[in-house]
């Protein structure tokens, strides 16, 4: 394997930081987008629910299986180059959506739309690669703000599309959004330098989206299908076969597209450990609160409020994400990222723990769900620099690929618990059986327990892997690995 590359002088440069972190509100806009019009897409696409759940389970899928093998591609053939592929997909695939007008080509529209997940971890591997030591942590930590202003917007601005416009306006705002975005990438971004030549993994790429197509289907699908239906059973037979097979495979690869010797590291594997930990926590916030305030009054606890309204609610949330993007940085830099994901992890099961307890006003329930996103924008933006703290520059992409993808996966694993218990443990309402209070509370139970469980294996990150990231100083891996980005010169993977 050859490494590309030469020294770049890294300066400041807020137009490129700013181009990079829009990328977060196009990816968390492709994520929510659909989510408030579920129940509306039966009626205008002539289809039942369970059809209309696949608009959200395909783009999980394609992006699970994008995320690993892009960012793989971004390290080997230029990261702007990859970011400019997924956005074309983003735009191509919002058009399809609007235009063809059909159940099946808005699928296939939102199909494309998952390519966009990869462009996180690569935005932040560039942000690697070009920005000075001492701002990395603050870019990182605004990515991970963007992703909750896109999540924010993604819920209100899409109701009020379709009540004045249409639903295809929503995906035309998409198309738009990426479009503007390609456009800037290629005017502000430049093409990163560190790459590595190699191989690309077919056989690695085949059986890792295989593995995953399969365990999500069980995940996302078990709960509608029935967790003992052959469908679940198989799909998930699948995933652990493939799985199996892709262990072996890659130790013995030469030039893996998952390079389990890296990702075993203890800093990425706990790290990665963490990441899906989070997922399933932060994500019961997103699902939950806007069915909490949108439950009728006759349930005896819900607020009644309309889809609009109560993803209004919620704008302060993902505002509460850009106010504390800044204040993670600093944590950082002061007392590391292993230190900062322990603190982010405890305020989420704070917060958690006070949703349990409080949720007699509309007021209690927004400002329990903007504490947890405080939580969740602490704890995002320290997990990209504990990795990138870890692994050679060549392989910085790839990396937080798998990162991004542990917490998708933990994102479906939370999903599918929130949709058994709010099914579950139900009650009778005016003959309409609905989630009970305390199916709301177990959600939370769990969610603050996950939490719980990430900042004791954040404990064990190591001390050094906690701030190497931000010492300004290069380190090397035991093969002598260069592992920081502000050395000068080509680094990477000596040939070989």
């Amino acid at each position: 394997m050859s490494v590309q590359g030469s020294a770049r002088t890294r300066t400041s440069n807020r137009p490129l930081t700013a181009v990079l972190c829009l990328s977060g509100i196009v990816v968390a806009l492709q994520h929510t987008l659909v989510v408030p019009l579920l129940l509306e897409f039966p009626t205008i696409l002539g289809v039942d629910y369970a059809s209309v759940s696949w608009l959200v389970t395909v783009t999980l899928l394609t992006a699970s299986i994008a995320t690993p093998i892009l960012s793989r591609l971004a390290d080997m053939f230029g990261k702007r180059l990859m970011m400019l592929v997924s956005l074309a997909a983003v735009v191509v695939g919002s058009l399809v959506a609007a235009v063809g007008g059909t159940f099946l080509t808005v699928l296939i529209g939102r199909g494309l739309q998952g390519l966009a997940s990869a462009l996180v971890p690569i935005a932040i591997a560039i942000m690697r690669d070009e920005l000075p030591a001492r701002e990395v942590a603050g870019a990182t930590a605004l990515m991970s703000a963007t992703l909750g202003i896109g999540s924010a917007l993604g819920l209100p601005l899409p109701g009020i599309l379709y009540a004045h416009v249409g639903w295809q306006a929503i995906f035309l705002m998409s198309a738009v959004a990426g479009a503007v975005l390609f456009v800037a990438m290629l005017v502000v971004v430049p093409e990163s330098l560190a790459r590595t030549r190699r191989r690309f993994d077919t056989v690695g790429a085949v059986l890792l989206s295989t593995a995953l197509v399969g365990l999500l289907l069980a995940i996302t699908k078990g709960g509608t299908w029935g967790w003992t239906d052959p469908r679940t059973v198989i799909a998930a037979a699948v995933g652990i076969v493939m799985l199996a097979a892709l262990v072996p495979v890659e130790l013995r690869a030469g030039q893996p597209l998952v390079d389990l010797r890296t990702s075993g590291r203890r800093p990425v594997l706990l790290t990665n450990i963490a990441g899906l930990l989070v997922g399933v926590s932060m994500y019961a916030n997103m699902l939950t609160t806007t069915q909490q305030l949108t439950m009728t009054t006759d349930s005896g606890y819900g607020s009644g409020l309309s889809v609009l309204t109560a993803g209004l609610c919620l704008v302060p949330a993902g505002l509460m994400m850009l106010v504390f993007s800044p204040v993670a940085a600093l944590m950082i830099r002061r007392f590391g990222a292993g230190s900062t994901l322990v603190v982010g992890a405890l305020i989420l099961a704070v917060a958690y723990g006070a949703r349990v307890l409080l949720h007699e006003s509309v007021l209690l329930i927004a400002a329990g769900a903007a504490v947890v996103m405080v939580g969740t924008t602490i704890a995002y933006a320290a997990m990209p620099i504990l990795i990138m703290g870890s692994v050679p520059i060549t392989e910085t992409a790839s990396s937080n690929g798998l990162n991004a993808l542990a917490r998708a996966i933990g994102t479906a694993i939370s999903s599918a618990l929130i949709s058994a218990l709010l099914t579950t443990v139900t009650f009778e309402v005016m003959g309409r059986e609905l989630p009970t209070l305390g199916a709301f509370q177990l959600v939370y139970v769990v969610a603050g327990s996950a939490a719980l469980a990430t900042a004791v294996v954040a404990a064990f990150l190591p001390r050094d892997a906690a701030t190497a990231a931000m010492s300004g100083g290069t380190r090397a891996d035991s093969a002598g690995n260069l592992l920081d980005p502000r050395a000068h010169g080509a680094i990477g993977t000596p040939t070989g």
